[in-house]
């Protein structure tokens, strides 16, 4: 058996829950541990559900088992005298480990953020990955009126999804700032530009007051459409996405979020657009996708 650890949000259970269709394609017994990180204080909500996915849970015993995790006093004392026998491998780095793909039986910990994953059974993590009605039935009138006005508005213009995150990423700065800088935005708005007449920016944000602002200076800066996508409160960040996933063209921050975003939409001539570095403590490589546009955080195209 392999248990996958569960952590993070939307976008990192994407990429797990990726990963868990990948291993059961090679034939493997595969459950979660979904309770361990999100009995926590604070712990971000299970979101796998807006695509209607259920998946097998791992029982606490299970957990112990792989994890040499018993409680008990004769496991204490053995693994006083022996070590400790877990099977839990976590992943290598940000970028792809064929070692998780090999282990069995396992606990698998990481976020397992690459494409190469599952890239061979890509159509099956597709159809996975469908939003459901449910997520606008739970809506009130309000917003469900929103959600499909900002739908229709679009799927019928060249329409850019652009990303920028604050909140957590600025009070993490040592890990996740100098990646979307003032120059990568400015270089991606350009490069969209090069290719089609009348973009419309849609700008999503976990910060919609600044970036109303924003919007201002660049409408003036560029000449082009940028509207705030308002109205979503952040616990119901799966509308964005599934906003995100509707446009044609796709500015990403250093987020699992918005990679998800552009990645579900599945035009042959879509334009993504990346951040050359993705993590100021860490090089990865395995999160871009072919035909990534990556800028620096000087504007510079890689």
């Amino acid at each position: 058996m392999v248990i996958i650890r569960m952590t993070g949000g939307l976008g990192n259970q994407m990429f797990q829950y990726a990963l868990y269709l990948k291993l059961k394609s090679m034939g493997r017994e595969v459950k979660f541990d979904d309770f361990t990180e999100y009995a926590l204080p604070g712990a971000r909500p299970i979101q796998l559900w807006t695509f209607g996915l259920t998946y097998p849970v791992a029982t606490q015993e299970e957990l112990n088992k792989i994890t040499d995790g018993f409680l008990d006093l004769p496991h204490k004392i053995r693994r006083k005298i022996f070590g400790r026998k877990s099977l839990e491998y976590q992943e290598n780095s940000c970028n792809f480990d064929p070692q998780i793909l090999e282990k069995d039986p396992a606990y698998l910990v990481g976020y397992f953020q690459s494409e190469k994953y599952f890239r061979d059974i890509e159509s099956r993590v597709r159809e996975a990955f469908v939003f459901q009605p449910v997520i606008s039935e739970k809506l009130d009138k309000e917003l469900q009126n929103r959600l499909e006005e900002y739908r229709r508005e679009m799927e019928g213009e060249q329409s850019v999804s652009l990303h920028i995150r604050r909140g957590d990423y600025l009070e993490n700065e040592e890990v996740f700032g100098e990646s979307c800088t003032s120059a990568y935005y400015e270089s991606a708005i350009t490069q969209i530009k090069k290719r089609i007449i009348t973009p419309v920016f849609y700008v999503f944000s976990n910060d919609e007051e600044w970036a109303e602002k924003w919007c201002e200076e660049q409408r003036l800066l560029h000449g082009c459409r940028f509207e705030t996508v308002k109205g979503f409160p952040e616990e119901k960040g799966y509308l964005d996405m599934d906003l995100m996933s509707r446009c044609r063209y796709h500015i990403i921050a250093n987020s699992s979020f918005s990679w998800w975003g552009a990645w579900l939409d599945n035009r042959e001539d879509k334009v993504v657009v990346a951040p050359a570095k993705w993590f100021n403590n860490k090089t990865c490589y395995d999160i871009y996708t072919k035909g990534m546009i990556k800028i620096s955080s000087e504007g510079i195209v890689e």
